[in-house]
This record gives structure tokens, sequence and C-alpha cells, in this order.
């Protein structure tokens, strides 16, 4: 299989299963034409269960390290990488590789080393996932860039671009679905004051990793066009967000289902209360839950 599809398959972006042919030596064995490298069916088996192991809380060399002890590559094209067993799945470790990674991106970003932060997005996500790098290092960066940092110079060019990296980062671990498992769209907006779009381009990355394909609006659509994209589309859901009570309006939810409309609809983020929403709605707290909510009421899974 060539490395769109693998990527496909597995849910990453192609330029994570680069990364990883090229730092731990988890790529294609064969070779078409002498030029197009293609990932045979034991290519594929190591990274998966290299990402099993990155499930259980193993940092992206470990987990290399685990893949190639369980299935060793005849050829002698893999860099050397001692054999190790793969550590227990350890909530500490986990919390402390976040924690230098988030020391990493904060570095970075006051820095205003643009790439040394798309390296470090790059490097977090493509060991964890989009949702888990989101959870655990970038949006506590992102928060703590917000409050201001005290003792740096850090101003509204540090928020400017981190902002522009992230979204950079997540847009590029989005796989593109050619055959999504949903026959129509999620629809993904948010509420219309609300100002960041990046946690609805996460929950997309997210529900593409899991093969749920979606339709993201980031800019802030007003209530008309809302509606209208709603009515063209006739998504299978559809999701607003809001994390800003004062954003939150309870009434937009009326307006997008008008004409007998059959979506699921949600409201994503902590700025919904559910005493607020009308009974058709469900609340979803955080993009976790979002994506798990999401996937078990259009797939069952």
């Amino acid at each position: 299989m060539p490395v769109a599809a693998v990527a496909r398959r597995l849910g990453v972006a192609p330029s994570t299963l680069r990364t990883w042919d090229r730092r731990y030596g988890l790529g294609p064995s064969r070779h078409t034409g002498g030029k197009h490298r293609r990932y045979c069916a034991d290519d594929i088996g190591r990274l998966e269960l290299m990402q099993r192991a990155l499930l259980r809380g193993a940092s992206t060399a470990e987990a290399a390290r685990y893949a190639l002890q369980q299935m060793p590559k005849s050829s002698g094209a893999a860099p050397e990488i001692a054999a190790q067993p793969l550590p227990p799945p350890a909530e500490q470790l986990t919390a402390a590789q976040n924690g230098a990674a988030a020391r990493r991106l904060r570095a970075a970003a006051v820095a205003l080393d643009g790439r040394a932060v798309q390296q470090t997005l790059d490097d977090a996500i493509g060991g964890a996932g989009v949702l888990d790098a989101w959870e655990g290092v970038i949006a506590p960066v992102l928060d703590a860039c917000g409050d201001g940092w005290p003792g740096t110079a850090a101003g509204v060019e540090v928020q400017a671009l981190l902002t522009e990296c992230v979204l950079a980062a997540v847009v590029r671990a989005t796989p593109v679905l050619d055959h999504p498992r949903n026959q129509r769209p999620v629809l993904l907006s948010r509420a219309p004051d609300e100002p960041d779009a990046l946690p609805l381009h996460v929950l997309a990355a997210g529900l593409a990793g899991r093969r749920i394909g979606s339709q993201v609006f980031g800019l802030p659509l007003p209530e008309p066009a809302l509606s209208a994209a709603v009515r063209r589309s006739s998504p299978a859901a559809v999701v607003l967000w809001a994390d800003r009570p004062g954003n939150a309006d309870a009434d937009l939810f009326p307006e997008v289902s008008r004409g007998g409309l059959r979506s699921r609809l949600f409201a994503a983020g902590r700025g919904w209360r559910a005493g607020m929403l009308p009974d058709r709605v469900e609340p979803l707290p955080d993009l976790r839950t979002a994506a798990d909510r999401i996937e078990y009421v259009l797939v069952g899974k």
C-alpha cells in the first residue's frame, strides 16, 4: 500500500508516517519501479503495534522499540534501536511527557521560533494523536498564553504565532477520507459570537481519525447563513461549539432544525448548560466526549 492509503487506514497524517520512517525505521519495505515505496502487511502490522503502545502511554520512541521488538525487520535498512520491553501504562509518565512537551512548546513560542513550534506540535500529535495532544499539551499552553506569561516578553504576537501553528498542525494531521463510515457529514460550526475555531478543527481531526467525515465552518456564520448551510447539506449531525456562556445562544437550535430536519443536534463546549437547551439537543462538555458520542450515535461504536 502507498503511504497515503496507510495513513488513511491508521488515521494519521502522511507526514507522521514519514517521520516515523525517518526516525525509527518504521517505513515501507517494498519498492515499485525503483522509486515508489510500498508498505507490506508486516510494515502495517508494526505501525498498528506502535499505535497500541502509544495508546498505553508509551512515548513515540518507546512505542517504536516495542513494535520492532515484536516484529523485527529482516532488512538491515532499519536504524539500530535497542529492543526494550514496553513499560506498563503510567499516568505519571504520561503527565511528565506532556509537561515536557508543553515546556518545549512554550519556549519555542516565546522565542517566536515557528519551525520549532511546528516540530513540537507534529511530535506531540504524531506520538499521541490529535485529541490527546490537544488535552495534554496544546490547550494548556494556549490557555496559559492567553493569560500572559509573567517574566517573559510574550505579547499578542506570541499568541498569534502559536494559534496559526496549531491550526496548521491540526489540519496536516487530518486525513482526507475517501470512504467515511457516515454517509452524511457532521456539520461543525461555532456559535456566531464565539471567537475561537481551533476546537472545531481538533474535533474534525479526531473524528477523521475514526473515519467519521465532517464539514467545518471555521468562520463564524450568522444565524441565516448557518440555517442555510444545514438545509443545503442535510448533515447527519449538527454540532455548535461555544466555550463561553455569553456566546451560547440556545435559540440557534430551533432555527437550524426548521423544516423537519432529522439531524442529531449537539451543543459542544463549556458555554452550554443542559437546562438551557431544547429537548432534542444533547450537551457535550469537551472534545473527547464529543468525538466518542458522535461516533457512537452515527455508526454505533
